[in-house]
């Protein structure tokens, strides 16, 4: 008897222990804190305080902490720009500020960060799968998450606002479920502040903002005059977080320019004139020196105005090359190559095969999650929908890599998970049932 007691003692405390959120967040920090040392050790310092920086993010934040103000996307000295949005390059300038220009302690410092952003990204996926389906299908989320190598890699593989914008991804889709029927007017302020900060973190999240604002307001059983002030406030304190960027934009410019310019830029690289015949997988890769003389002998305006025109006159001219290209980029941006068996085929290691298979098993995992949450009309289908249906949308039609993907795959696992759980369901409940004889009396 004993024995007995201590075998479910220790189940009881493993059982606690996997669903504990406190545990799965420290294990998801202290795998990509041990990832991010290792890849450290093996790269010199040098190039670590310099190489990792020399992106747009890295140029504007170098501008900002050397007093030029939000400029200079390429790091020669071409005046405002609009080229990103403000959060992220702002967080990196006072990393700048803090631990030094283009230094090793800063590298460090921004890695630290995005680890912080990208662990605690946790506990807002808990919480929604714990609203949606319970803490069994809450925690099982939340672990494929910790420990999803994509989520290792990309804190110390990106300075960029990637890993922030998961956080603010998945704290949107928690935000959304916990306002359902909310009537007090702190929780829709509060929910149109983190839409403001999200939208100036990245715009591309943007696409989500109509449904899931749409979708919290719409059980309010009140005549519109009660209900509309509320979606309506949240909606006014989003762009009103967004406007004294936008005025600055207009002032700089002398156009509306809301959030960022360079969706022209985005588009362009994805549908030019550089596409061959020959290799019908996407046009050839913009050349970036090319086109950073240009855009510093233009300005930023007349270059945006030319790569649009450009990417017009191309998707005008191919009709049938677009829909070739819009077929190649969806598979892209779900498996990362547009030829994901070959890809497995020609990896070089064990390691490389692993994460492609994770990353093939994501979007595999959500279509299931898709179909079980039409077949049985869960309640929260359409929130959880948007992510995988309207978020990849400009990039069907841009261009694409498995690092934008990454914001919503947090999101991903939940919907795998929530597929799992409800094909399980569905066969348990469709298994025949034995009956005991009944036993002489």
């Amino acid at each position: 008897m004993p024995s007995i007691n201590r075998m479910q003692l220790l189940t009881a405390r493993l059982r606690s222990a996997s669903t504990s959120i406190v545990l799965i967040t420290l294990i998801a920090f202290a795998a990509r804190l041990t990832f991010a040392w290792y890849e450290a050790r093996q790269i010199p310092a040098q190039a670590l305080s310099l190489v990792p920086f020399q992106t747009e993010t890295g140029h504007i934040a170098y501008s900002l902490a050397t007093g030029k103000g939000f400029s200079s996307p390429f790091q020669r000295d071409t005046g405002p720009t609009a080229w990103l949005t403000p959060v992220y390059p702002a967080l990196l300038a006072a990393i700048f500020k803090l631990f030094g220009v283009y230094t090793l302690h800063a590298f460090y410092a921004a890695v630290f960060l995005n680890t912080v952003f990208s662990a605690a990204t946790c506990l807002p996926v808990f919480l929604a799968g714990r609203r949606i389906s319970g803490i069994g299908v809450a925690s099982a989320a939340a672990w494929l998450w910790a420990l999803f190598p994509n989520g290792l890699l990309i804190p110390f593989e990106w300075i960029w606002d990637t890993s922030l914008s998961v956080l603010l991804a998945a704290s949107l889709l928690w935000a959304t479920l916990l306002l359902r029927d909310s009537m007090r007017l702190r929780n829709w302020s509060l929910y149109g502040l983190l839409w403001g900060l999200t939208l100036l973190t990245n715009p591309a999240l943007a696409l989500l903002f109509p449904i899931l604002l749409l979708w919290a307001a719409s059980p309010i059983r009140q005549p519109w005059r009660n209900w509309l002030p509320r979606p309506a406030l949240a909606a006014a304190l989003a762009f009103a977080c967004c406007l004294p960027w936008t005025i600055r934009n207009y002032v700089q410019f002398h156009k509306f320019v809301p959030l960022r310019s360079n969706f022209a830029f985005e588009l362009y690289i994805g549908n030019n004139e550089n596409y061959d015949e020959a290799h019908r997988y996407r046009p050839a890769a913009v050349t970036q020196d090319r086109e950073i003389l240009r855009y510093v002998r233009m300005g930023e305006t007349a270059f945006m105005q030319e790569e649009q025109r450009k990417a017009f006159a191309f998707i005008a001219a191919n009709p049938r090359i677009e829909l070739r290209l819009l077929a190649l980029r969806f598979v892209d941006f779900w498996f990362g190559t547009s030829a994901p068996v070959a890809a497995f085929a020609q990896a070089g290691s064990f390691a490389l095969r692993l994460l492609l298979l994770c990353n093939y098993f994501a979007p595999l995992g959500t279509l299931l999650g898709i179909l079980i949450l039409i077949a049985r009309r869960n309640a929260y289908a359409i929130p959880l929908l948007a992510f995988p249906l309207a978020f990849p949308l400009l990039y069907y039609v841009t261009h694409t890599s498995l690092r934008y993907r990454h914001p919503i795959d947090p999101v991903l696992f939940l919907l795998l998970v929530l597929g799992v759980h409800g094909l399980w369901q569905i066969f348990r409940d469709r298994a025949p049932r034995s009956t005991a004889p009944p036993t002489a009396a």
